[in-house]
């Protein structure tokens, strides 16, 4: 008979929005797993880590290690280098205008991974968690628990499955549930770069070209970029392929010399773009959070800041319960519902984002060069949209409050 170990709580997923569901759940009082092999260590990306993440992270007691090891982003720059009629001016979005030390900040995924798991490892020592680094065979969902089958035969049974294991999610399918499924013709380029002769400053930087974004944002240290390109499939390869002397000089033309000459020092990788969101964002005795429930093009930052708010969402209804069953489904259609419009709001913007761009329809190309002028012309608009942008609609300004308060707490 297999051996069955019980818990309220099952994370099923070992990335970064596994680890802080686990350090929530645990955070609260219930008995929690981390189902999930160890972080390889090689993902080349970075994260930037927005608005209402940062106080949420600081809440936890994850930030301080996250941030010591990222960059600020104070300053987003934007500017219009498609080449066409209707040319948006360069804008620049400045966190100072909304009372912020900066936006948040950008960080190395391996390094994000170990930050959030030495929390991890801390809690399991205390015996206020569970950490399982197998991979997960199957999930069964029933009336009133999860039975999460391990490798090894074992199986783990919860109250509520959490399913943090991605856009192939073995939870969400158990649920039944599907995606909403399409793509883009692009794919993204990412490649970290070395630039000695010139600092970012703090200052991401996002050229706007017809094949899509060309962001440039700070990594590590003062003289160091992380890049995302965006451009069709046949020129990603190309660029991919290329040796990294010839790399860096092509990025250096294409960035315009803004920080003179690169140097590449990572693998370059590619992603194609595609988008995805759930039918719905539970299923019996489950809760789908990140890539499992929403996924969508490395635009404007919003991936894990998004899955963050689908933990907090979850962890305060939740709360708001008394923990009396976290995976009831009064519980969980009411995070279903409070999901939705932040999620698919998102999703529209960077979808409309991205077809302005590559759509040869005057009407989008004038409408993003309208919208940005007026940006630069009305400081409140300009305001509005930095807010905007950070944050689900229901907490725009919310960040900007904590912010305040704790300028309040340090001046007293």
């Amino acid at each position: 008979m297999s051996q069955i170990r019980k818990v309220d709580v099952a994370v099923v997923g070992s990335g970064p929005a596994g680890h802080v569901a686990a350090v929530q759940m645990a955070r609260l009082g219930l008995s929690c797993v981390l189902i999930g092999p160890e972080h390889g260590g090689k993902d080349g990306r970075t994260t930037a880590l927005l608005g209402s993440s940062v106080p949420y992270l600081e809440a936890l007691g994850l930030w301080d290690a996250i941030a010591s090891k990222g960059q600020a982003l104070r300053v987003m720059r934007l500017i219009d280098d498609t080449g066409r009629l209707f040319k948006a001016p360069t804008t620049e979005f400045d966190s100072s205008e909304i009372g912020l030390e900066a936006f948040g900040y950008n960080i190395d995924n391996n390094q994000l991974v170990a930050c959030l798991h030495e929390a991890v490892r801390d809690l399991v020592e205390d015996e206020r968690l569970f950490e399982d680094k197998q991979l997960a065979r199957s999930v069964r969902l029933e009336g009133d628990h999860a039975d999460v089958e391990m490798e090894d035969g074992s199986i783990w049974q919860a109250r509520l499955a959490i399913a943090a294991d991605g856009r192939n999610s073995i939870v969400r399918q158990a649920a039944g549930i599907e995606m909403r499924k399409w793509s883009y013709p692009q794919t993204a380029l990412v490649v970290n770069l070395h630039h000695k002769n010139e600092a970012h400053r703090n200052i991401s930087t996002e050229f706007h070209t017809k094949t899509g974004p060309f962001t440039l944002v700070p990594f590590r240290e003062g003289y160091s970029s992380s890049l995302v390109c965006v451009v069709t499939a046949e020129d990603a390869e190309r660029l991919k392929s290329l040796c990294r002397l010839e790399l860096a000089l092509e990025l250096e033309r294409r960035a315009h010399s803004i920080y003179g000459a690169f140097d590449v020092i990572s693998d370059p990788q590619t992603f194609p773009l595609a988008g995805m969101v759930a039918k719905q964002f539970h299923g019996p005795r489950a809760a789908f959070i990140a890539e499992s429930a929403h996924a969508f093009p490395p635009i404007g930052a919003q991936g894990l800041n998004l899955s963050l708010r689908d933990i907090a969402a979850l962890a305060d209804i939740i709360r708001e319960d008394g923990i009396k069953d976290p995976g009831s489904l009064e519980v969980l259609e009411t995070y279903g519902r409070m999901r939705r419009s932040d999620v698919w709001s998102r999703t529209a913007g960077v979808h409309m984002l991205n077809m302005s761009l590559i759509s040869a329809l005057p009407f989008g190309q004038g409408a993003r060069s309208a919208g940005l002028a007026l940006a630069n012309m009305v400081p409140s608009l300009r305001k509005l949209m930095m807010k905007a942008g950070l944050d689900a609609p229901g907490k725009i300004g919310w960040t900007s409050r904590v912010m305040n308060k704790k300028e309040r707490g340090a001046q007293g």
